[in-house]
């Protein structure tokens, strides 16, 4: 099969891409990804799933699933989307094509801060995106829902996972819960037809022929120990990175007591001001390596450090998408997937409600989530443009 594609947005139900408009698909959602690793998958299934179909909807939720094991799930899933369609090539390189605003933004900002010791005051604008988040992860919820929860058991298995965010459970138990549940019922008792939805015809897409091959492609890797302070930061990251499990707030106390009170790179002030500026930018919070890795030794330095951290959890991804191709037709694999498939679309509801407080204060914030549902849900509105509106009246002092 040629990677020659339709356009994007003819997207169908036979609809292709290449690689290198997937990978600017990815940058694209990296830099309009604020709120945190739920909202960015909202983001993802709607363009990925609703609009160009490039997975189906089961399938893409097997990838959040699979993604939230080790590191952030956000990068995860993109680094999922990437493999299913070309590849180990089409992984690396759509993962860091996802994280590249973020990291380029942080790097800017620590540029600032390190100048001028301030952090640029971008906290109203991002306040007024704050509602529009809630809106698009509800959204993307509804959406999953319609499609996942097709039975009694599948609808209390979301319930559950909807239940657990608020009790602060770790995704990993749930999911793993889940799909435990899933063997003991089999996949006949969710409603289910057994399969993944297919997204293209034949199948599920898997690598398309003509993409890079896999020895084309370098892996984010630590690289060569060219001088004591730039291993120290790789060895650092790479150690953290292997312990990073539950999501970015949970890396901060470990962050927290390597740099500051182990190595004493960072003061406790600077470590805040750290955390605020990961906090200013649409990827995860993980990206507070950047600002460390560039405190330390600047520009290099925060390469080196985000590329370390980063690297367990693409690995990991890289083994469990090759299994995932192989296994996922076996009855067993069907079985267990069947039980992940509800929990992730009640996780995801679960999520904009546990964030929900902190973004709808006032009147004018719930006024815009309302119009921000009807934008995105019955006039189809495109996410950018609603994120943009929040944007604007946040920056105005009206959100």
């Amino acid at each position: 099969m040629s990677t020659s594609a339709v356009p994007l947005t003819a997207a169908g139900p036979n609809a292709e891409t290449t690689l290198p408009r997937l990978v600017l698909e990815l940058l694209k959602l990296g830099a309009m990804g604020f709120g945190g690793g739920m909202a960015v998958i909202a983001l993802m299934e709607r363009d990925l799933v609703q609009e160009r179909k490039l997975l189906g909807t089961e399938e893409f939720l097997h990838g959040v699933g699979l993604g939230q094991l080790l590191g952030p799930f956000a990068v995860n899933t993109s680094f999922f989307v990437g493999h299913r369609l070309f590849g180990p090539t089409g992984g690396v390189l759509c993962a860091a094509a996802f994280l590249a605003p973020s990291v380029l933004l942080v790097i800017g900002l620590s540029w600032l801060y390190s100048a001028f010791h301030s952090i640029p005051a971008l906290q109203s604008a991002i306040a007024g995106v704050g509602p529009v988040v809630i809106a698009l992860i509800l959204s993307a919820a509804w959406s999953m829902g319609k499609k996942a929860l097709r039975s009694g058991p599948a609808v209390a298995l979301a319930a559950a996972a909807f239940g657990a965010s608020f009790l602060r459970i770790s995704p990993v138990y749930v999911l793993t819960a889940a799909g435990v549940l899933g063997l003991v019922l089999g996949t006949g008792r969710w409603g289910g037809r057994g399969t993944p939805e297919k997204a293209i015809a034949g199948g599920s897409p898997g690598p398309k022929a003509g993409a890079p091959s896999a020895a084309a492609v370098v892996p984010m890797a630590v690289p060569a120990v060219v001088s004591t302070p730039l291993g120290a930061v790789a060895l650092t990251f790479l150690k953290l990175g292997l312990v990073f499990f539950g999501g970015g707030f949970v890396l901060i106390p470990l962050l927290h007591q390597r740099l500051v009170v182990d190595l004493h790179w960072l003061t406790s002030q600077q470590f805040l001001d750290g955390v605020a500026i990961s906090n200013l930018t649409p990827g995860p919070i993980a990206v507070l390596a950047t600002f460390v890795g560039y405190h330390v030794q600047g520009v290099v330095g925060a390469l080196v450090a985000t590329g370390a951290l980063f690297l367990p959890a693409t690995v990991l991804m890289m083994i469990l998408c090759k299994g995932y191709g192989r296994f996922k037709e076996a009855r067993r694999a069907k079985d267990f997937l069947s039980g992940v498939t509800p929990a992730v679309a009640g996780l995801v509801a679960g999520a904009a409600f546990a964030l929900g407080p902190g973004a709808l204060r006032g009147p004018a914030a719930w006024c815009l989530l309302a119009v921000s549902l009807l934008l995105l849900i019955r006039k189809n509105w495109h996410p950018a443009f609603v994120l943009g509106v929040g944007a604007l009246l946040g920056a105005g002092g009206w959100v």
